[in-house]
């Protein structure tokens, strides 16, 4: 049974607190949540919608198992939650200043962003310490599908904002692939043309979730040193590779799945994606354990033939 409470919550939550404008549910499906279509449930699932409502909530969560929700399109539930799934409802943006050459604006974490330009700062909640922090660009070490909060500082903030520059002057970057023909073709080169285009591409490469559930890419595309992919290219000429450095590539996961026969291949309820062998597709029914073990098989066939291991980008949920 999901339950929704409207009024005061305070003697009635396992928190204690007064929580009178939160969303609280408890049992609560997670279907609707999570791209990968899988059904679990949550014992808790509480929607905050302002700052102070999620610093009282970080005030009591050193005693639970907890997470942070977004849109749920890079995680895969496991099992059902035996903890508290937090999501965001701020939804607020501001425009904090503007100066000849950037405008700046505050956007809350609960905003579904169609298309970020440039980060400036990051505002999130310390659970350790239940403090509002900022961090800078820098200090969120964004790289290739990482950043801090992901790896060092995982499981311990709950982000409340982000601050983007927005800049006066359009730099286009169209460096991708053939995206610069793509989006000429539709007329001239413009935010809307290049928005519209790789919604195109995306759309070409990636089903939708609402008709077949996945994450989009399942696999981290894997570096490997120099010395290793010399030894891949004189056994397959035809690798393709991405520079990184001196000493080390990128190979294309994409690439080493279809090698080892995945594309297309469906195991049960769960399949590769026969457009784009990057991604694992719930073909009805599927649970998280289904396509956890789909993928193993995989990491454990790409590892056996180029002795690679690839790392999936998918978190699991347990």
């Amino acid at each position: 049974m999901n339950i929704k409470y409207n009024y005061s919550l305070l003697s009635h939550n396992t928190f204690g607190l007064n929580f009178s404008r939160m969303n609280i549910k408890y049992n609560y499906s997670l279907l609707s949540h999570n791209t990968f279509g899988i059904d679990v449930k949550a014992e808790e699932f509480i929607e905050f919608y302002t700052v102070d409502e999620a610093l009282d909530l970080s005030k009591t969560l050193n005693h639970k198992k907890w997470f942070v929700l977004g849109q749920g399109s890079n995680l895969l539930f496991l099992n059902d939650f035996k903890g508290v799934v937090l999501h965001s409802g701020i939804r607020q943006m501001e425009k904090i200043k503007e100066d000849n050459q950037f405008v700046y604006f505050e956007v809350g974490s609960g905003v579904v962003w169609d298309q970020f330009v440039e980060i400036e700062k990051v505002k999130a909640i310390d659970t350790a310490t239940s403090q509002l922090m900022e961090f800078s660009k820098e200090n969120c070490q964004y790289g290739y599908r990482q950043s801090i909060f992901k790896n060092q500082y995982k499981g311990r903030y709950i982000l409340t904002s982000v601050v983007f520059r927005l800049s006066k002057k359009p730099n286009f970057r169209l460096h991708y692939q053939h995206l610069e023909e793509e989006v000429r073709k539709r007329g001239n080169i413009n935010l809307q043309t290049i928005r519209e285009t790789i919604i195109q591409i995306r759309s070409q490469k990636l089903p939708d979730f609402r008709t077949m559930g996945n994450a989009g890419s399942f696999f981290v595309n894997p570096v490997v040193s120099k010395v290793h992919f010399q030894r891949l290219q004189s056994e397959y000429p035809e690798i393709p590779h991405y520079y990184v450095s001196e000493t080390e590539e990128k190979i294309p996961a994409a690439w080493l799945i279809e090698q080892c026969g995945w594309k297309g291949k469906q195991v049960g309820k769960v399949a590769v994606y026969a457009k784009q062998p990057l991604v694992i597709v719930n073909c009805g029914g599927a649970s998280g354990i289904e396509i956890k073990q789909l993928a193993e098989e995989i990491q454990l066939s790409v590892k056996n033939k180029f002795d690679i291991q690839l790392q999936p980008e998918v978190n699991y949920i347990e």
